[in-house]
């Protein structure tokens, strides 16, 4: 099989999914080639090693990888991030039918301004295309404040809308997405409901780093990690008031790991209210995560009480159940229900500092055993349900339908007798 994958992010970018689907598909036999842009990611300045130019052909790992030039940014305008996506979108448009090759499948990660170029490709070459849908469009603008009565929002509504109706198939992250979708009209039949997953080779328990720990004053103390992005989503602030709350159990450290354009507005409040429980640590690489998990006594998701993130499972999930850590989920929703189905861990209302404060000293008061049982049955839920080997599974299984489907629809449009039937070829 021949997958051509368009995706705003790929590897050396920290957002793993989009090159670890490609090389695992690489792995069983298939050809990718990937469509994306310049490395720039979280910052908004290319990576060192590349320079932005008309197109640049790669190979990683066995994925042919296309660079195309676009606007860099990662600023809170609203101008600014739509250029950062169209123009991706545009030259993608331009430049992806000259460079993409033949494929059997065209598959688009996530953005919806890649679908449009994905769509034209499909069109010319009269394939198929899936679309994965990890955010809810229009739903998510409403996280960074957008009206729903905004030109631009009712602009996305509609462009989504067309994506979605053109598509062969979508695969989504969680049932409440796909229940989104069907309300919206689209048939259900050609939603699918794939989880996320996380690398178990990158993502595993190991033991304590009592180096590490003491390099980053984690040492005996009850650690609360929270690791990712640190933007108006996440609503971290909510974490600097639960910690005020919490200045009566000296143990109790809040630790927040990453970076994002909230982070200073984070430690002003920290040192305005002269806290001692919350350490920041600078955005770390993936290698090292497993190491910063193994110090956590929990490790918190949190997300703003926004009924759009009720029906998500955000990324980090995943890998940390795959860590073998107690997970206090301030998400309610399908997230939610994931980590009580697991018996993962806690749950605490989001954008709630009481409500959190509350989850944090519950779990802080249980035993070591009753916390390592969490741990263990959240990393058999993953090995279970969330590895990459389960949902690349179902993505083999889904392309390979999508493509018979789609011959034999194009079979039958263009066969002059009902009688005949199509003659299955292998794909190479």
């Amino acid at each position: 099989m021949r997958i051509l994958m368009l995706t705003q992010y790929y590897y050396p970018e920290p957002v793993a999914i989009p090159h670890e689907f490609a090389k695992e598909m690489v792995k069983r036999g298939h050809t990718v080639v990937s469509i994306t842009g310049f490395p720039n990611y979280p910052y908004g300045n290319v990576f060192d090693g590349y320079k932005q130019k008309l197109w640049l052909i790669e190979e990683i790992d066995g994925v042919k990888v296309i660079r195309l030039p676009l606007y860099t940014d990662h600023s809170l305008s609203a101008f600014k991030r739509s250029a950062y996506f169209l123009s991706l979108a545009f030259t993608s448009t331009i430049l992806g039918p000259l460079l993409a090759g033949p494929t059997d499948i065209i598959f688009v990660f996530h953005t919806l301004t890649m679908g449009l170029p994905a769509w034209i490709l499909a069109w010319l070459r009269k394939k198929p295309f899936v679309f994965n849908l990890q955010d809810m469009y229009p739903e998510s603008l409403t996280t960074v404040k957008m009206s729903r009565k905004s030109f631009v929002y009712r602009t996305v509504d509609k462009a989504a809308k067309f994506i979605y109706g053109r598509a062969s198939a979508i695969s989504v992250i969680s049932p409440g997405f796909k229940k989104n979708l069907v309300d919206k009209g689209i048939d259900a039949n050609k939603i699918h409901v794939i989880y996320n997953w996380a690398d178990e080779s990158n993502y595993k328990p190991v033991q304590k780093d009592e180096q590490l720990a003491h390099e980053h004053g984690l040492t005996g103390r009850f650690n609360v990690v929270y690791a990712g992005n640190m933007g108006p989503p996440q609503g971290l602030r909510n974490v600097i008031e639960a910690a005020k709350l919490l200045t009566d159990i000296p143990q109790i450290q809040f630790v927040l790991i990453g970076d994002g354009i909230e982070k200073e507005s984070l430690f002003k409040a920290v040192r305005e209210y002269n806290l001692k429980n919350v350490k920041f640590i600078s955005r770390q690489p993936a290698s090292k995560m497993t190491d910063f998990y193994a110090l956590a006594d929990v490790l918190l998701v949190h997300l703003i009480d926004e009924p759009l993130f009720e029906i998500t499972i955000p990324g980090k999930t995943q890998s940390y159940l795959a860590c073998e850590k107690p997970i206090l989920m301030s998400v309610q929703g399908d997230a939610a229900q994931l980590i009580l189905d697991a018996r993962a861990g806690l749950v605490a209302k989001p954008s709630d500092p009481f409500d959190l404060a509350k989850a944090v000293r519950e779990i802080y008061g249980m035993s070591t055993e009753e916390r390592q049982t969490m741990g263990a049955n959240g990393r058999s839920y993953f090995l279970r349900n969330l590895t990459v080997d389960a949902s690349i599974d179902k993505y083999e299984t889904l392309f390979y339908n999508v493509i018979d489907n789609f011959k034999n629809k194009n079979y039958t449009l263009s066969s002059n007798s009902a009688e005949q039937k199509p003659t299955h070829r292998s794909l190479s």
